[in-house]
This record gives structure tokens, sequence and C-alpha cells, in this order.
């Protein structure tokens, strides 16, 4: 699972299609083939850091995903430790292991406030787990989250309101119902952005392009 968020649903049905798009970080492409819009964040380099292929040793990750709910990065992160040959963990299946019952059950059943607080301890020991890691799409509201990743290889996996909608599940006519779901992840997308880009060393454009396709431009920077 990819979010914490009870008024979501993220697939991974991405469509396979591949627009040409401008690598900043590769203007010249002998290839002639298109990748993933990537860009770096000169604010927050990279950290170094060393790993098993299980993922079980080091003392930071290799690489930690952020991003809203559909932004894929469960389905990609996995994708990625496996091109990288190390282990993979997702703290919204962490937490939903400890609680024992779904992220979104907690939310409906429990509150935010009690999945923040079951969360809190799983980011900690995430954020020293040495493989790929997922981050809940509201973990790095958190200050204390903020400064644990500044310096760490953040990679944002941006996606536009009309992905994630369709991702969702949320793009499709409605009858109105209180709550307005769509008007609240509208505004939690843009609440959330700022933060995205202030952690992340990369962002990586994911519209229109599959899992594969976004694994492959990441685990290349990776290595």
């Amino acid at each position: 699972m990819s979010s914490p968020d009870p008024t979501t649903n993220p697939t991974t049905t991405n469509p396979t299609t591949n627009p040409t798009v401008t690598n900043p970080t590769n203007p010249t492409n002998p290839t002639g083939t298109s990748s993933p819009t990537t860009t770096a964040n000169p604010a927050n380099p990279t950290a170094t850091c060393t790993s098993s292929p299980s993922g079980h040793t080091g003392n930071i990750p290799v690489m930690i995903l952020v991003g809203p709910p559909g932004a894929g990065k469960s389905t990609v992160g996995a994708l990625v430790a496996r091109r990288l040959g190390v282990g993979f963990l997702d703290t919204d299946d962490e937490v939903a292991a400890v609680a024992r019952k779904e992220v979104g059950d907690i939310f409906v059943e429990d509150g935010e406030q009690a999945f923040r607080a079951l969360e809190r301890p799983v980011v900690e020991r995430a954020l020293r787990y040495g493989g790929v890691v997922a981050l809940g799409s509201g973990a790095v509201l958190d200050p204390d989250v903020q400064q644990r990743l500044a310096g760490q290889r953040v990679v944002y996996l941006e996606t536009g309101f009309a992905e994630v909608a369709k991702r969702t599940g949320l793009n499709k006519p409605r009858i109105p119902v209180p709550g307005n779901p769509r008007g609240m992840l509208r505004a939690m997308l843009e609440e959330r952005r700022p933060v995205y880009e202030a952690v992340a060393a990369t962002t990586v454009s994911t519209d229109e392009l599959s899992p594969e396709e976004i694994a492959g431009q990441i685990a290349e920077a990776g290595r």
C-alpha cells in the first residue's frame, strides 16, 4: 500500500506510454529514448551509504521514496530495490502489521492521531534500514522526519492531481457526497508538494509513465 489517507485507494495501473520529456540531468540522449523528468535539488545533496543485499545493514537507507497517495512508492520502491540488489521496506505495510489492520481501517476506526502515533516509531526504524524505503505520504509532515531526511538520498515521485485522481479512482463522475473527496485530495496535494520538494534530493515526474520506466531511471541514478 502507498497511502495512509482513507479517502484514496491507490493503484499501480499506469499508462505505459512514454512521452518525450527533458531530463535536466542528461541533456544529451544519444539513444533517442525518452525518460522520466528528473530534477536534482541542490539544497539537499545526497549522502553516501552502504548496505548488504538483504538490506538489513547500513546506518541509512540506500534510497527513500516520498510522494502523494497514488504516486507508486510501493510498486516503484520494490522494483528499484530488486534492481539494486537490496531489501525494501514500506512504512505503511509496517504500520498495518503492527496494528493488525489495514491503514485505511486505522484512519476510519481509530483516527489520524492514532495512525501517526503508530507510524512515528516505524519511520524511526525505517530511517536506519539499509535498503530502499517507501515513506507513507504524510510522514514527511513531521518536522523531526524532515530533519532526519536532510542529506539523504530522497526521491520525490512527483504526480499531478489528474494522475493521482485516476490512480486512486477519483477521476470518475460521482454523486456529490459530504466531504468532497476530490477537493480534499487537491488541497492535500497542494499542502504537501512544497514539503516533498524541500526534502527531496531528486524529483522524478511520474505522470503517464509505467512503474518499470520510473524504477529504471531511479535505479540507474542510484548506482
